[in-house]
């Protein structure tokens, strides 16, 4: 995924609504890369890290790679590693950083609204415990990546999608801290990583076999277990990811078949088109056609 960022004006539809989005987007720095780039955001949430911050809403990041630091008037200096979760608190200081050997990856989305006030103050997420290990969790990347594409598409009504949208990441993590006590095993957690790793790997090419050298697992282990828990074999189960998204682009966006080739890992758009219709009975064109038949129909 590419960096992307994005601030949202709030109209009086959005404030009704009782949750709403301010800010959302992804960046990945590099090692030994400045941070934060205060030139992509406005005032009102630049920082640095001498002076820290105080932000007038709520912010999630979710940092899926690499590790930092964080700090906040209720939290001393704790490390943070991938796969955790950080709340930023309305009116609480803070501050955080990535480490400059390893850089890290970001998601993030501010919120704020009446219905947010009173999720965030009925303890569902505390303030003083402002971070919470969600390991490599795919079900809150793929919310990721569906919350930037909405977002990135700009359809009509966006903002309230978005905002279930982020309702539902809220869900995935508050469950998660309720039941962080029940460890998954070793293999189990090697594979969601794994799942991870290829919901993050959709637009380049994937060596599986240094995949799993990297886990660390034996290929044969590693595919065995793999098809075990998730009932496909990882190649199979990567090229499903690339043809669910190809489907979304097609459904929502108006890229050209040789674009969505590109942005789902596809060698070429022949090969693209011939897995596509194997797997939908259509070529991409022609379900594309049927879909935008289909919203003329719902729109009558």
């Amino acid at each position: 995924m590419d960096n992307f960022c994005k601030y949202f004006s709030m109209g009086r539809a959005e404030e009704n609504w009782g949750l709403y989005l301010d800010t959302a987007g992804y960046s990945k720095v590099e090692p030994n890369q400045s941070y934060p780039k205060n030139y992509e955001h406005p005032s009102t949430h630049t920082f640095s890290w001498n002076k820290g911050r105080v932000l007038k809403g709520y912010q999630l990041l979710f940092i899926s790679k690499g590790g930092g630091v964080f700090e906040s008037e209720f939290a001393n200096a704790v490390e943070i590693t991938e796969g955790t979760c950080l709340f930023l608190h309305s009116g609480v200081w803070h501050r955080y950083k990535p480490n400059p050997q390893s850089g890290w990856e970001e998601y993030w989305f501010g919120f704020n609204g009446s219905f947010a006030n009173a999720l965030m103050n009925k303890g569902f997420f505390n303030a003083d415990l402002p971070f919470i290990k969600v390991g490599m969790n795919t079900e809150l990347l793929q919310l990721f990546h569906k919350l930037i594409e909405t977002i990135q598409v700009g359809a009509y009504g966006y903002q309230q999608i978005i905002a279930g949208i982020a309702m539902q990441i809220l869900g995935v993590i508050y469950s998660i801290s309720l039941y962080k006590g029940q460890e998954k095993s070793t293999v189990g957690m090697l594979i969601e990583k794994a799942k991870f790793l290829l919901q993050e790997s959709l637009e380049k090419p994937v060596d599986l076999i240094q995949m799993a050298k990297e886990l660390p697992m034996g290929y044969s282990t590693f595919r065995k277990e793999f098809k075990r828990i998730t009932g496909e074999p990882p190649n199979q189960f990567l090229l499903n990811l690339r043809l669910d998204r190809a489907r979304y682009f097609l459904e929502s966006t108006d890229m050209n078949i040789n674009e969505i080739a590109d942005r789902t890992g596809f060698d070429s758009v022949y090969y693209f088109s011939k897995l596509f219709k194997k797997k939908s009975g259509k070529s991409p064109k022609y379900y594309r056609s049927e879909m935008v038949d289909l919203a003329n129909v719902n729109n009558l």
